[in-house]
């Protein structure tokens, strides 16, 4: 609970003055903390009030004249538009929620260095402007109209995401293979959110009240920087965010959304009430450094006060633990809420602190709850229901898989052996013999003496906690033949699974693959194990005709863009080709071998890729065929692949192929069918 709070219980509200309490002055004198002068903006169009690490500049802001605020006399109330990201002016406050990533660490500082000479600034200004003039053309190259970006749908901010996260992968794979300079702080999805705001690529800027175009109930975001591109949350630091409005006599505001960011460890906490607490005092951090006060009804605070008597739903995004780190968190958005009640109480310096009891609004798709299923789970607080076998690899895997089925009464799939890898029935010679890599502790990014990495192109595939920077031909890890540690992190796809899978039984598509953990974008999920198998011997024995457990890399498979895309990185327009080689065609049969790959099922708008990958063993290399998470995919969302079709029945376009099997994904671009 946000605050520090230890429970949800609500004291009476007739026990508090407020104004009397705080020493409040009436709403009509609060007037000059809502400026609606052009020059002056509303604090809610203003980003948090810095620093910003070394090497980022403030979002320069989109000129233009500010729209008149609603009327709030009108049923429905048209939000003001986010105009900017005006330069920030410190303060030396700092937010309720921390860091703008949602970490608790100490801000980022700003170097300090000679002020630019006034002929060096206009010239830097005048750059800016035509930059910023030339941004809605640039949008029509970059697919995102202006109409687009005022309102966006699910397509649009499917893009923004991806294209984001792209780049952040990409700034974080150069940022890897060179050492921070100064010691400074490394800050990638900050400068991708730079980049991708002054280039114009973001979305739903409209402010509104209620639903995001969009954005589901359960999505997740590793970022805060992320939430503000798709117009979810545009506070990057601040936790809530709001509009002016107009009134009969005067502007009022409106609390739009809201970020939890506190700790959620008691198990007693409804999942479908929120104690939420006011910003603003210091009041929960008693240090010498900062003197602590009460709370005041301004801004944030008073937003969700007015929130409360106008009944308006309020976002609420909560900040869970990343298990990856020590500081991050992962934001999930929980859906519509409404305010039901709000009181004061001391927090843990003496001071007075608002709290508000947010109630969430029935009928929406579990989100919270889930994650809170989960950690039971996995605590044994509560049996997982239809469990059937808590670990079905009987320990193959370095984490246990459990088989589920809540649907019926089946008691799991056909017999099968479970295998964790690939077996090869022979490997492909390489033309020129190797040895590997001659590192003897770790391959280091950015170490152009690693034949690893030079048959990588020069560039370490993986950043972070294993992620996949982009698609590549072919990507080549460290093997048995290479001395490096095994441990090296250019060994992903060979050091078992990442995350806690689950093989369930679904209602229309037999058994399916889910995780109960968050996968961000790039993640390793698994291999697809099983026998190799001939394309002749398949064709004249009939072996794949009842074979529903095939992959195989000689089918059409629908292109997408998942790399970083050029022109978004100055000085980065090398783009690394998405599309595969493989030296020979390779199909892979899990039928009576395999392991979790093969309960994945098809979608025409899949959450995971394959990649292959291979690795030398004794002068032989073996491929692999990796699956990574194509985009940020929420705990206990089915993770599905494209399983492609067939080049006979690309090449004479017949429905009838007798291969050819009937899609069920239910996507929006649904073929129909695959195989």
């Amino acid at each position: 609970m946000e605050g520090g709070s230890s429970n949800n219980s609500v004291p009476p509200s007739a026990s508090f003055d407020k104004s009397r309490v705080l020493d409040v002055k009436p709403l009509r004198s609060l007037m000059p903390v809502f400026p609606s002068s052009p020059q002056n903006p509303p604090f809610v169009c203003a980003p948090p009030s810095g620093p910003f690490p070394s090497g980022f500049s403030p979002f320069y802001p989109f000129n233009g004249p500010q729209p008149a605020p609603p009327d709030l006399n009108q049923h429905t109330h048209t939000p003001e538009p986010l105009r900017s990201f005006p330069a920030p002016q410190s303060n030396g406050k700092m937010s309720r929620d921390g860091n703008a990533d949602g970490s608790t660490g100490p801000p980022a500082k700003r170097p300090v260095g000679r002020p630019r000479s006034s002929f060096s600034s206009q010239k830097k200004a005048k750059k800016d402007l035509d930059f910023t003039l030339s941004v809605v053309d640039n949008n029509f190259v970059l697919g995102i109209t202006p109409a687009q970006k005022e309102d966006g749908d699910t397509e649009v901010v499917n893009s923004v995401r991806m294209r984001f996260d792209a780049l952040r992968r990409r700034l974080s794979q150069l940022e890897d293979a060179k050492e921070a300079p100064n010691g400074g702080i490394r800050r990638a999805d900050m400068r991708a959110a730079n980049i991708m705001m002054s280039k114009g690529l973001r979305t739903n800027l409209r402010k509104r009240v209620g639903v995001v175009p969009g954005i589901e109930v359960g999505d997740i975001f590793f970022s805060r920087m992320e939430m503000c591109l798709v117009g979810l949350h545009s506070q990057t630091m601040a936790g809530i965010d709001y509009l002016i409005v107009r009134g009969d006599v005067e502007e009022d505001s409106l609390a739009v959304s809201i970020v939890s960011s506190g700790g959620y460890d008691d198990e007693a906490e409804d999942k479908d009430v929120l104690i939420y607490s006011g910003q603003g005092g210091n009041v929960n951090n008693i240090k010498k450094d900062k003197q602590a006060a009460d709370q005041k009804l301004e801004r944030g605070n008073l937003a969700l006060e007015r929130s409360l008597h106008r009944n308006n739903e309020v976002r609420v995004i909560r900040g869970m633990k990343d298990a990856n780190s020590s500081t991050a968190k992962i934001y999930v958005y929980d859906g519509l809420y409404r305010i039901h009640e709000s009181w004061v109480e001391k927090g843990k310096s003496g001071c007075n602190m608002f709290k508000y009891k947010l109630v969430r609004l029935p009928g929406q798709p579990g989100a919270f709850d889930v994650w809170k299923s989960i950690q039971q789970w996995r605590q044994g607080f509560s049996s997982r229901v239809g469990l059937i076998l808590p670990d079905l690899t009987s320990g193959a895997e370095s984490l246990p898989v459990s088989l589920v089925n809540d649907v019926d009464e089946e008691k799991g799939p056909a017999y099968f052996t479970y295998y964790a890898t690939v077996k090869y029935i022979k490997s492909f010679k390489l033309t020129e013999p190797s040895s590997g890599c001659n590192c003897r502790n770790a391959c280091t990014p950015g170490n152009l003496n690693c034949s690893c990495i030079r048959k990588n192109g020069g560039d370490f595939p993986y950043i972070a906690n294993g992620i996949l920077v982009g698609r590549r031909p072919l990507v080549y890890e460290c093997g048995p033949s290479c001395p490096c540690i095994p441990n090296c992190k250019n060994r992903v796809s060979q050091t078992g699974l990442k995350v806690r899978l689950e093989v369930f039984k679904t209602k229309d598509r037999g058994w399916g693959l889910r995780s109960w953990d968050p996968i961000r974008a790039g993640t390793f999920i698994c291999e697809y194990a099983g026998e190799v198998i001939e394309k002749v011997k398949e064709r004249q024995d009939g072996e794949g005709e009842d074979d529903d457990y095939v992959f195989d890399t000689t089918r059409v498979y629908e292109p997408f863009k998942w790399n970083c895309e050029p022109g978004l990185l100055e000085g980065d327009g090398d783009e690394t080709t998405e599309q595969y080689s493989i030296p020979s065609p390779l199909i892979i049969s899990a039928k009576n071998v395999g392991n979790v790959a093969r309960f994945m099922n098809h979608s025409c708008n899949p959450n995971v890729l394959w990649q292959p990958v291979a690795y030398e063993q004794n002068n032989e290399y073996f491929i692999h065929i990796a699956f990574f998470a194509m985009k940020h995919i929420p705990p206990m969302a089915e993770l599905t692949y494209d399983y492609g079709t067939s080049q006979m029945d690309e090449a004479d376009g017949s429905d009838a192929f007798h291969g050819k099997k009937k899609c069920l994904c239910g996507s929006p671009g649904c073929r129909g069918y695959f195989g």
